[in-house]
């Protein structure tokens, strides 16, 4: 044989191999595209909290109640106007449902029968979707696909059982981009039935969630696509969340959801690794799972994190996109950075005497004038402010919040305060002996470039 036949014959073996394979692989069942845990979800006896599941907590947020009508549990949602709060200092007109924004947790076992309810009190007509749930297509709810429309006063009514367990969510799919934008949506947990592994301790659901607010506006605008100056966890900017508490311990799952309209954020923990667990599409095998500071939860999808709360603390939780952990920032103005200031004050002070140039090593100490009424802002605004903590001012707002982990929590759920470090273990100013005794010059003498006028031209001349 020659080496083009064999060439040849060995090409058409290659081409003849799938064809003859194909019978089998299409005798081959596919593989679930989601996590179960049983082989029949039909007639199981619906899910208790604290029996079936450790029920999960929403910080500043809620979960919707049930009944159980008949073996089904049964929801009962309302889209409405509310007036809702993000921060101290900062209230909106939104779009929410049973009187929240966002919309109260929904809460369920893998095999529950659920019916929902949905009465539509808005202006406009509405739907909801079951954001990555695996159910029958006419009641997935897009608006003139899979239904018609909630008209304003119609109440319409789902009913599906989970057949996955998992973290998903709910939100409107009409007119998504003006609804969602005003609060419409909401968390949707399923536990397993028959949980492979340890219960979490600790279980919380986060919905991370972008805003347009323009300082002194009453309502968020659903017209923005780029610049939006209000970034919530659970819809609370900082300093409005509350923090997650654990003892030490325990296992910890953080369920993170982002609907967020056009951002992906990185959300970074302090003081801790941990392993992703899930996505919403399933459990993550523990042969694929990784040790993680970061995880990226990206538009339209939702994150599980796990971890063992043995390192005590106030640890930072926090969206590590700089922008989007400050509060209304605006933008469009002049670099200050390194900028003497003085002449200006001097000139403006004159004819404003309450006038303050900032920017000039920062806008750290903005919310903190602000915050203490050295500053006039628009009503109804929080530009750039953070909030005091046990050792100053910290400088952060927006998708900002706190893991709060100590030996022991008090009885009744309260704020256990701020962490006291043990001594020997907080960061503080070096005194002279120690600088000395290890050789490190400070430099003090030298001036530092930032404080050095960064308008002089070189001739002696200043230009402001």
């Amino acid at each position: 044989m020659s080496r083009r036949s064999l060439f040849a014959a060995g090409a058409g073996g290659l081409v003849a191999a799938p064809l003859l394979a194909a019978p089998a692989q299409a005798r081959t069942p596919s593989w679930p595209a989601h996590s179960a845990t049983v082989q029949s979800h039909d007639g199981l006896e619906p899910g208790r909290p604290g029996r079936d599941y450790t029920p999960v907590v929403t910080p500043d947020g809620a979960t919707l109640p049930f009944r159980i009508v008949g073996g089904v549990k049964v929801f009962h949602l309302i889209a409405e106007e509310v007036e809702h709060e993000f921060a101290p200092g900062l209230t909106a007109t939104c779009w929410g449902y049973n009187g929240r924004v966002h919309g109260p947790t929904i809460e369920a076992v893998e095999g529950d029968r659920v019916r929902i309810y949905v009465t539509n009190r808005l202006i406009a007509p509405t739907t909801v979707h079951w954001h990555g749930v695996v159910l029958p297509s006419g009641m997935d709810g897009v608006g003139g696909l899979s239904q018609a429309s909630i008209d304003p006063g119609e109440t319409f009514v789902y009913e599906f059982t989970f057949r996955q367990h998992g973290t998903f969510m709910y939100h409107s799919h009409h007119d998504e981009m003006t609804q969602m934008a005003l609060g419409l949506m909401g968390m949707i947990v399923v536990h397993p039935r028959n949980p492979r592994g340890p219960r979490p301790d600790r279980d919380y659901a986060m919905m991370l969630s972008t805003w347009k607010i323009r300082p002194g506006a009453r309502r968020p605008d659903p017209n923005e696509m780029s610049d939006f100056n209000v970034l919530t966890m659970n819809a609370k900017a900082y300093p409005g969340t509350s923090p997650m508490t654990a003892e030490l311990g325990e296992r910890v799952r953080i369920r993170i959801g982002n609907l967020s309209a056009m951002h992906h954020h990185p959300i970074h923990l302090h003081g801790y690794a941990f392993r992703e667990v899930a996505t919403d599409g399933g459990d993550i095998p523990e042969s694929a799972q990784k040790p993680e500071t970061s995880v990226l939860v990206p538009v339209g999808a939702t994150r599980d994190i796990e971890f063992v709360a043995d390192n005590p603390g106030d640890w930072a939780m926090h969206c590590h996109m700089t922008h989007h952990v400050m509060n209304q920032m605006g933008h469009g103005f002049p670099n200050m950075i390194g900028v003497n200031a003085r002449n200006i004050d001097r000139a403006v002070g004159s004819l404003l005497p309450a006038y303050m140039t900032m920017g000039q090593d920062g806008m750290g100490e903005m919310g903190e004038h602000v915050g203490m009424g050295h500053m006039d802002v628009p009503e109804n605004s929080i530009p750039m402010v953070g909030a005091h903590g046990p050792h100053g001012y910290i400088t952060m707002g927006g998708m900002f919040t706190i893991l709060k982990v100590r030996d022991r929590l008090p009885a009744n759920g309260a704020d256990p305060g701020w962490y006291q470090a043990p001594p020997g273990t907080q960061a503080r100013a070096a005194t002279g002996a120690e600088l000395a005794r290890d050789g490190i010059d400070t430099g003090s003498a030298t001036q530092s470039p930032a404080h050095t006028p960064a308008s002089s031209n070189g001739s002696g001349h200043h230009d402001h």
